[in-house]
């Protein structure tokens, strides 16, 4: 049964829309929810959407065990895989002001997991790297929500699995910028794995 809530001011466009005529309000709720006449890549992007929330929600449960706050360990990945970067470039690829990174970067750096050195282009700049410990944190983490993947995945059946290594291809094409290159923080190093750079939690 077609909805009627909202029909009260929309006249004869909203009986249109419920004898199947369909009125411009009705065809874009119709588009919205990908119905065969709509497009349908609308309704897939709202269910990747939602699944991909849930899914990160799920495995960031994991990052608690490395006993740091989202924004810390969120900055701390794209220095592990970005890095060195100076502050500012750092502030920017995680959309903080200058200030509020310095107080992360001062966290992270107490911690042992960040450090400052010059830069060897311009010793006025200071770069901020991570540590061997700081790497370690992330790939422990990491390996915390693989894990986890990797116990659901090996429920599902083989065509499903095989399914699944598509479209985690296909994401991850949906997740480069609409020129098609990798994004990078200003002032990046460009190292390997700078291309997963402002990942939150360090994937």
């Amino acid at each position: 049964m077609a909805r009627v809530s909202g029909a009260s001011g929309r006249g004869a466009g909203a009986e249109a829309g419920r004898d199947g005529a369909g009125g411009p309000a009705e065809g874009r709720r119709r588009t919205a929810r990908g119905d065969p006449d709509g497009t349908p890549a609308q309704a897939t992007a709202e269910q990747l959407h939602s699944a991909a929330i849930h899914l990160l929600r799920r495995l960031r449960r994991e990052d608690d065990a490395s006993g740091l706050t989202a924004p810390r360990l969120s900055a701390l990945s794209v220095v592990v895989f970005a890095g060195p970067l100076s502050l500012g470039a750092l502030a920017a690829a995680e959309q903080v002001r200058p200030p509020t990174m310095s107080r992360i970067v001062a966290a992270l750096e107490s911690a042992g997991l960040l450090a400052r050195e010059p830069s060897p282009a311009d010793g006025r700049v200071v770069l901020i790297r991570a540590t061997e410990a700081g790497r370690g944190v992330l790939e422990a983490g990491r390996d915390r929500r693989t894990a986890v993947l990797t116990r659901r995945i090996s429920l599902l059946t083989p065509r499903e699995r095989d399914v699944l290594r598509q479209a985690a291809a296909l994401m991850e094409r949906l997740a480069l910028p609409e020129d098609g290159r990798p994004a990078r923080p200003a002032g990046a190093s460009g190292g390997p794995g700078a291309d997963q750079a402002g990942l939150s939690s360090g994937s």
